[in-house]
C-alpha cells in the first residue's frame, strides 16, 4: 500500500513536471512584440519648415495637420513674363478695336458721301434726260420746218420762180435738220440709260462703271477693316491661350510657395527628422508616422517550431502583463536573418531575434479594439501548438 502511494505520487509530480514544462514549451515564441507600417512624410516643396507641436508618440488622425511650408523666395519670373505677353495682347487688341472703329467711321461717312454724289448724280441725269428730250423736239420741229420749206422751194423752182440755188439750199437745210433730229435722238437715248443705271445704283461712264471716288475708298477701307478683325480675332486666341497659361502658373506658384502637410494615416507621431524653423528641400523627409492600422506582431521561434507551422496557421498572443488571449493568424514566415523585412516597420528586431526564425502574426483585435489599438512596441509571447491546460482556458473563459 505504501509502495502503491509512493509511485501514485511520483506519477502525479510527473505529470505536474510535464505539463508545467509542455505549458513554456509548446511552440512558445521566444520574444514577440506588436509592430507596424512606418509612413514617410516628405517636403512638397522647398521653403522653412512650421511644425506643429506635438510630443513624439502622439496619437494623430488621418488628415491631422502636420506642419506647413512655405518660400517666399518662390520664382516668379515666368509668370511675369506671361503677365506681360498678356498686357502686350491685350494693347494690341484694343488697338486693333480702334482703328477697325476709326475705320468703320470713315466707311459710313465715305457711304454718305457717295450716297449724296449718286442723288446728285442721279437728278443731273435727270436734267440731262429733260434737256435732251427738248433738243430732240426742237430738233424734230426744225426737220419738219426745212422738210415744209424744201417742198416748197420745189414748187416754186418748177414754177420758175426760184433758182436751182435756193432748191439745193432748202434740201441741205433739210437733210442737216434731219441729222440734227438722229443725234438728239441718240443722246436722249443715251441719257436715259444713264438715268436708268443710276436709279439702280450704278453710275455710268463712258463704257465702265463710274464708282466715285468715295466708293472706290470704301471698297479699300472694308478690305482693310477685314484685315484688321483678322488680326483682332487671332490676337484674342491668343489672349485666351494666355489666360489659360497664366492660370496654370498661378496654380504652379501658390503651391510652391506655401504647401500644408496632412497625416496620410491614423497612429502615432514616430520620429521628427526636421525642425521647425528649418530650411529644407523638395523631397526631404521631416517626420515618420506610425500605421496604426497596420498593427501586427512580429516574433521569432526555433527551428523546430518554425518547420512546423505555414501562413494561415492559427496562434494566440498574449501580452505581458495581461492574461488576455488574443487570436492571430500566422500571414508571413520570413525564415533566418530577416532584417530586411523591417525596413519599414517601427520596431527593429535584436540580435537575439534575428538569430532565430521569423515569423509574422496577424492580430485582428491590435487594430479593432480600440484598448489595444496602437500598443506599438508591446512585447508578449505567441503560443502556435496546443498546450495541455488549454481546455482549462477555454473553461475559464
Amino acid at each position: 500500500m505504501r509502495s502503491i502511494k509512493i509511485i501514485a505520487g511520483l506519477t502525479f509530480v510527473f505529470l505536474a513536471l510535464f505539463v508545467i514544462f509542455r505549458e513554456q514549451t509548446a511552440g512558445v515564441s521566444a520574444d514577440a512584440f506588436v509592430n507596424a507600417r512606418v509612413t514617410t512624410i516628405r517636403a512638397p516643396i522647398a521653403g522653412t519648415f512650421q511644425l506643429v507641436s506635438r510630443p513624439l508618440g502622439a496619437r494623430i488622425s488621418r488628415g491631422d495637420t502636420l506642419g506647413a511650408l512655405s518660400d517666399p523666395l518662390v520664382d516668379t519670373i515666368r509668370l511675369s513674363d506671361l503677365l506681360q505677353e498678356r498686357a502686350e495682347t491685350l494693347a494690341e487688341i484694343d488697338r486693333l478695336d480702334r482703328t477697325a472703329n476709326a475705320i468703320q467711321s470713315a466707311i459710313e461717312e465715305l457711304r454718305a458721301q457717295a450716297a449724296s454724289h449718286r442723288k446728285e448724280r442721279t437728278e443731273q441725269l435727270r436734267a440731262m434726260v429733260e434737256s435732251a428730250e427738248a433738243g430732240r423736239s426742237t430738233a424734230e420741229a426744225r426737220l419738219r420746218y426745212a422738210e415744209l420749206s424744201l417742198e416748197r422751194s420745189r414748187r416754186l423752182s418748177k414754177q420758175g420762180i426760184r433758182t436751182g440755188e435756193s432748191l439745193e439750199e432748202a434740201q441741205s437745210s433739210a437733210e442737216v435738220a434731219a441729222l440734227n433730229l438722229k443725234n438728239a435722238e441718240e443722246t436722249s437715248r443715251v441719257a436715259r440709260i444713264n438715268l436708268g443705271a443710276a436709279e439702280r445704283g450704278i453710275l455710268l461712264g463712258d463704257g465702265y462703271n463710274d464708282t466715285p471716288s468715295s466708293g472706290q475708298r470704301i471698297s479699300e477701307l472694308q478690305a482693310r477693316k477685314a484685315e484688321i478683325d483678322a488680326n483682332a480675332e487671332a490676337q484674342s486666341v491668343i489672349f485666351n491661350a494666355l489666360e489659360a497659361r497664366i492660370r496654370t502658373e498661378r496654380l504652379r506658384v501658390n503651391l510652391l510657395t506655401s504647401s500644408a502637410l496632412q497625416a496620410n494615416v491614423s497612429g502615432l507621431v514616430w520620429d521628427y527628422l526636421a525642425v521647425s524653423g528649418e530650411t529644407v528641400q523638395r523631397g526631404q523627409d521631416l517626420l515618420r508616422l506610425v500605421d496604426c492600422d497596420s498593427a501586427i506582431v512580429t516574433l521569432s521561434v526555433t527551428e523546430r517550431v518554425y518547420n512546423g507551422i505555414e501562413p494561415g496557421s492559427s496562434a494566440s498572443f498574449r501580452m505581458n502583463g495581461s492574461g488576455r488571449l488574443l487570436q492571430g493568424t500566422v500571414t508571413r514566415v520570413a525564415g533566418s536573418g530577416a532584417s530586411a523585412v523591417y525596413d519599414n516597420l517601427a520596431i527593429a528586431p535584436s540580435e537575439r531575434h534575428l538569430g532565430r526564425f521569423d515569423v509574422t502574426l496577424d492580430v485582428p483585435a491590435l487594430r479593432e479594439d480600440e484598448e489595444l489599438r496602437c500598443l506599438i512596441g508591446r512585447t508578449g509571447r505567441v503560443f502556435l501548438e496546443n498546450r495541455p491546460l488549454d481546455w482549462l482556458r477555454r473553461l475559464w473563459n
